[in-house]
């Protein structure tokens, strides 16, 4: 017995949310919906907002960085009334000067909501383990669910409106289910927390996934498991191979991320080494055989290494689209978990 499990005094438990693997098919639908009616209330309506959440106190506790994800939790917070209180790595340290376990609790006691980043999902697993709130992912090691929602909703925007080709943002009147079965996303990079995600999801909603990943750079077994399952459930293909071109046969999406992340630095040199051949670029998806209209995506920052300029810039690349869209998707989820208190 865990530590957390044995000391536990935690009974009534909140519902967080620490993985799209955790959703149903119907969940992860309702939360990119109400993302998408939650962009068209704030950006193009300009409704007054009724600020559900005044009063109420959202800790954003990050050990890491972050750009797109503060903003977007700081930016959602404040449009439903609340305040993000933000509680960086000098702020307070998760772990080390106090365990995981009292920081919960202690933190859980005074706020409405936790939105943590972490370094291993152990950690994130224990927060919301002993917290009286909603916790929320906002990236572990495991998984990055608030940037699989922000792809998702991407994916439909672009869907339907290269379809429609509307003079005006409609993306809000079909629904996701319409647009986003049946597309084949390719993941050219390491198996990082992003594909876990990525893996756990898109079978979820009938995209197809190919992954290429060096040799040695495997996904999680239990990733795999649940991966596998939601593809055989939905008759979706999951690809697994160490040829980027490969994985890019037919694809409609290519996705890729950073390779080098924060605290892998000494292994620069080897991960570039075993990395050649993976850097995104026309010539890449030519050879592979990519759809001809095919789109680019990439959660930032981004390193040239991964992707060169004439994509990453090209009118193929959403991922300033895909950027924007981690505000909408944050709030849909501060407003199941904090407003609804449901996703």
């Amino acid at each position: 017995m865990s530590p957390s499990n044995a000391f536990s005094t935690q009974t009534s438990k909140p519902q967080h949310f620490l993985s799209t693997a955790d959703l149903t098919k119907d969940q992860l639908y309702n939360l990119l919906t109400r993302s998408i009616e939650l962009k068209v209330e704030a950006k193009y309506n300009v409704s007054t907002p009724t600020r559900p959440l005044t009063g109420k106190t959202l800790a954003v506790m990050f050990s890491k960085r972050s750009t797109r994800t503060r903003v977007a939790t700081e930016s959602a917070m404040a449009y439903l009334g609340g305040h993000a209180m933000f509680l960086g790595a000098q702020d307070i340290q998760l772990g080390v000067n106090e365990s995981l376990l009292d920081t919960s609790r202690v933190v859980s006691s005074m706020v409405d909501g936790i939105m943590a980043r972490v370094g291993g999902h152990d950690e994130i697993v224990t927060l919301a383990q002993e917290s009286s709130v909603p916790v929320i992912n906002a990236l572990s090691d495991k998984y990055h669910p608030t940037q699989i929602l922000a792809d998702l909703v991407t994916l439909h925007e672009y869907r339907h409106h290269k379809t429609l080709n509307p003079t005006e943002y409609t993306a809000h009147q079909q629904h996701p289910s319409e647009t986003l079965p049946g597309l084949k996303v390719a993941w050219v990079g390491d198996a990082n927390n992003i594909l876990q995600e990525l893996m756990v999801a898109l079978p979820k909603v009938g995209i197809h996934l190919s992954a290429a990943c060096p040799k040695g750079y495997e996904c999680q077994q239990d990733v795999l498991d649940i991966a596998k399952a939601e593809a055989k459930k939905e008759g979706t293909q999951l690809i697994f191979t160490t040829s980027p071109e490969e994985a890019i046969k037919d694809a409609d999406v290519i996705v890729t991320d950073t390779w080098v992340s924060m605290g892998q630095e000494d292994e620069k040199a080897k991960r570039l080494a075993e990395f050649s051949g993976y850097q995104v670029t026309m010539d890449l998806a030519k050879r592979g055989g990519a759809k001809s209209d095919w789109i680019f995506m990439h959660c930032l920052p981004r390193k040239p290494e991964e992707v060169d300029d004439e994509v990453f810039y090209s009118d193929r690349s959403l991922v300033f689209p895909e950027a924007e869209n981690r505000k909408w998707t944050i709030l849909a989820v501060l407003d199941s978990l904090l407003v609804k208190k449901s996703l």
